[in-house]
């Protein structure tokens, strides 16, 4: 990714950056060191430093004494707020919407058929970035391009709480979504596109809260470990409720294995022919050729 410092602006930096965002190829919380990123896109820190403060005024990237530059981890609340400006904005620019132009539209429409193209190609990262980057070429193409950089930053927050947790039954059912509300706009029909809108953030909004999960650290632990304090948990509740019953359990089954190796002890009493058979098969194991 090094590139000529000459190329290279704090502006388009941040874009790279976002755009890393929208593709969920950036989690919430990744460590940005402006030496690191220095050298990858070959500028200076200080250009890298100015990128960086554009994106945390932006409120896309954090910095902190401890921890230095790092991607925000947006909390549902924080998503929460985030939907309810998107939906602010989208609905207000649809309910205001002039007829879109043809060249709009042949744009709409290619911007949906990269998206299907990703999906079949089962392209996380291009698949991602599409379907957010989809809100805001549409507001682009509604002719407001403020209010598109604005959009753009809150769909990269609403897109943190959910990295990398959208299936693809998801993914295709957000791209027949926004098939529809091109189809809308295409006839005319503005409450028509409204509606399918409302509908379409209120159905991504519920799945991402359902993905949220709390940041802690010891979560993958925790989670392995609990099937066999459970199973333990199990097994003394069964004993406390009644043991009487697990007491004759348990010594029917000694009982039992007593007889099984007094059985076997009689039954496989070990002959010269036997011996002479294990012996043979033994010659032949893996591991006595491995040993010659």
């Amino acid at each position: 990714m090094t590139t000529d410092s000459s190329n290279k602006t704090s502006l388009q930096i941040a874009t790279r950056i976002t755009e890393s965002i929208l593709a969920k190829q950036l989690a919430p919380g990744t460590r940005l060191g402006e030496q690191q990123l220095a050298d990858l896109f070959g500028v200076s820190r200080t250009l890298i430093r100015e990128a960086l403060m554009r994106l945390a005024a932006r409120g896309i990237v954090q910095v902190s004494a401890r921890r230095g530059w790092y991607v925000i981890e947006p909390t549902a609340a924080e998503a929460r707020e985030a939907f309810e400006a998107r939906r602010v904005i989208e609905l207000g620019l649809l309910r205001h919407a002039r007829p879109l132009t043809k060249a709009a539209l042949d744009k709409l429409h290619d911007h949906i058929a990269q998206e299907q193209s990703a999906i079949s190609g089962d392209d996380i990262g291009a698949r991602s970035y599409l379907l957010g980057d989809f809100h805001v070429c549409l507001c682009e193409c509604l002719g407001n391009n403020l209010l598109s950089d604005t959009l753009r930053d809150l769909t990269a927050r609403t897109t943190l709480t959910a990295m990398l947790r959208q299936s693809s039954s998801q993914a295709v059912d957000s791209c027949e979504d926004h098939v529809h509300i091109v189809d809308a706009l295409e006839r005319g029909d503005i409450d028509e596109a409204e509606r399918l809108m409302l509908d379409h953030l209120q159905i991504v909004e519920s799945t991402l809260y359902d993905e949220v999960q709390p940041n802690d650290p010891l979560n993958a632990l925790r989670t392995a470990l609990t099937p066999v304090s459970a199973a333990k948990g199990r097994l003394a509740a069964t004993q406390s409720s009644n043991p009487s019953v697990t007491t004759r359990a348990s010594k029917s089954a000694m009982k039992s294995a007593v007889g099984k190796r007094a059985a076997s002890k009689t039954s496989s009493k070990p002959t010269l022919s036997s011996l002479s058979t294990q012996s043979r098969a033994s010659s032949n194991l893996p591991g006595k050729e491995m040993k010659k």
